[in-house]
């Protein structure tokens, strides 16, 4: 044995609900995921437990996707997209008919809908999680949580309060969803501040991921801090990703998903093709948008691009997974000189990358798991085996970042949406006003305007609407989701303030912001 891989996704949307509408353009993200992402994963998966292949992989399933996964009208929405998908397929079937290159996909493409229909309603009886809790109970996967709305901690830590909060309620949905409390949690963006680990331990968490300089710049400096968890100084421990092998994997450019045989992301149907024809699949507005039917492979660097085999990227990912083996191999050979123990290479991605942005990554990483299965000179673990084989590790109070862009906050507190912070912090100490104030009434509409100010609140502190602000994607709708929860919170604070309550409002904020139906406005200053 060389080495130890602990393989680590995170699995995360914004709460996107909006059931006034048949058809939201946001909600597509999460069917979007759900179909080139996590049900692909579960597939292989299954596929690796009949083959009675060993794997260890851990991923975290975010609250605010594991409230989507669980919401029966964002379900009924996801089973239209993938009925009228398969509808797109058979007259893509018939569109493409007599062409060699392209009428061949179509069939591959309106089978894969056809088989994740199956896949949805028959082994996860209509709901993902149960698929994830298959495996989680098996001790094949581990699956831990992340912040209640993916909340940037170290900004929302003015208020403790908010922080907290997000932990625990993180923990109690965890729980509600899955039967049991999480072992770890992904921080959100992997953002760390000082002190945070005393609540982490409070709550009950064990372990949580970091980029590599939290560490390399921890006090004092962690030994081989990469490559072996640490203890903060209350006895959480900290894992740091793996710059190598994630560069492998993720980089588009040097790495694996960048090969010319690839699927071409960019390249779909829903753009190319006359628009008369495809409006029916793709936004009712008018909106081109992507369907998933992409006939082209990468190719090369040009805008020229060849048809797509599906046959000859699926041996593709067969060479890579050879090739990251044999890249851990070497690394565990050089890691094991340094070290007095069997080293360890922690991999943490987005698990987007795995189907959407990369259509063959499910497939590279169940041949990355057949590759150790059949060469047996490393293991892939979860961070609590590996603790459990290595209880004593280095204590280090590990240094304020994040995996953003330079590695720190700036990503998430730039002039392009500072604005919002303002609004969120005082949102925050008049949360905590309130919660102290109306603690102990039994007036129970009282506490209900108070409970959706704070569900308010929490959707209006997720990162994802900051983060897209700043990369440009999204941002219109990021911006008016940061200013409706906002405009939100303050309308129930009035009705409060007034004791004039609007239950007609009331009861549409709480059906269709309704994420958290097991919380109270209380937590806020008990967590």
């Amino acid at each position: 044995m060389k080495g130890y891989w602990v393989p680590i996704l995170h699995s995360h949307l914004p709460f996107v609900k909006h059931p006034k509408y048949e058809n939201f353009l946001e909600e597509h993200w999460l069917f979007e995921a759900i179909t080139e992402c996590y049900i692909p994963l579960l597939r292989r998966l299954k596929k690796l437990e009949e083959e009675n292949v060993h794997f260890r992989l851990t991923t975290s399933v975010t609250p605010p996707l594991a409230e989507m996964l669980s919401d029966e009208h964002l379900m009924k929405k996801y089973r239209k997209y993938l009925d009228t998908h398969i509808e797109l397929g058979n007259k893509e079937i018939e569109r493409t008919r007599g062409d060699e290159y392209f009428h061949p996909l179509a069939h591959f493409y309106r089978d894969l809908f056809v088989q994740t229909k199956e896949f949805f309603e028959g082994f996860l009886a209509g709901n993902v999680l149960n698929g994830y809790k298959h495996f989680y109970y098996n001790g094949s996967l581990e699956v831990i949580t992340c912040g209640a709305t993916h909340g940037y901690l170290p900004i929302l830590s003015v208020n403790e309060h908010s922080v907290r909060t997000q932990i625990e309620i993180a923990v109690q949905a965890h729980e509600k969803h899955f039967g049991k409390k999480p072992n770890g949690i992904w921080l959100p963006e992997c953002a760390y501040y000082d002190g945070l680990d005393k609540i982490l331990n409070e709550k009950g968490i064990k372990f949580f991921i970091v980029d590599s300089h939290a560490l390399t710049y921890g006090r004092p400096t962690a030994l081989n801090g990469v490559y072996t968890p640490t203890y903060t100084p209350t006895g959480v421990a900290a894992f740091a990703r793996d710059a190598l092998s994630s560069k492998q994997v993720w980089s588009s450019k040097e790495g694996y998903p960048g090969d010319f045989e690839y699927r071409d992301f960019y390249r779909d149907i829903g753009y190319d093709l006359d628009f008369d024809y495809i409006k029916p699949y793709i936004n009712p507005d008018g909106i081109r948008v992507f369907t998933g039917f992409k006939y082209h492979k990468i190719t090369g660097t040009s805008d020229y691009k060849e048809a797509y085999d599906p046959w000859i990227a699926e041996n593709k990912t067969k060479e890579h997974a050879e090739n990251f083996h044999w890249h851990r191999e070497l690394q565990f050979d050089h890691l094991g000189t340094l070290m007095n123990r069997i080293p360890m290479v922690v991999s943490p991605y987005d698990a987007e990358l795995f189907g959407h942005w990369w259509f063959e990554g499910p497939e590279f990483l169940c041949n990355m798991f057949r590759q150790i299965d059949k060469h047996k000179v490393m293991k892939a673990v979860t961070p609590m085996e590996y603790l459990g084989m290595y209880p004593k590790n280095q204590v280090v109070n590990p240094n304020p970042s994040s995996w953003g862009d330079k590695g720190y906050y700036d990503v998430w507190l730039n002039s392009g949406n500072d604005w919002i912070y303002r609004h969120l912090h005082q949102m925050a100490d008049v949360m905590e006003e309130k919660a102290k104030e109306y603690f102990h009434t039994n007036d129970k509409n009282i506490s209900r305007v108070l409970t959706q100010m704070l569900r308010e609140l929490l959707l209006a502190q997720s990162s994802d609407w900051a983060f897209l602000m700043t990369t440009g994607t999204a941002s219109e709708y990021s911006v008016n989701r940061t200013k409706e929860h906002i405009s939100n919170f303050n309308e129930l604070l009035g009705m409060i303030n007034d004791n004039n309550i609007d239950f007609d409002r009331v009861n549409y904020l709480e059906y269709k912001n309704s994420i958290f139906d097991f919380i109270d406005f209380r937590i806020f200053i008990t967590s």
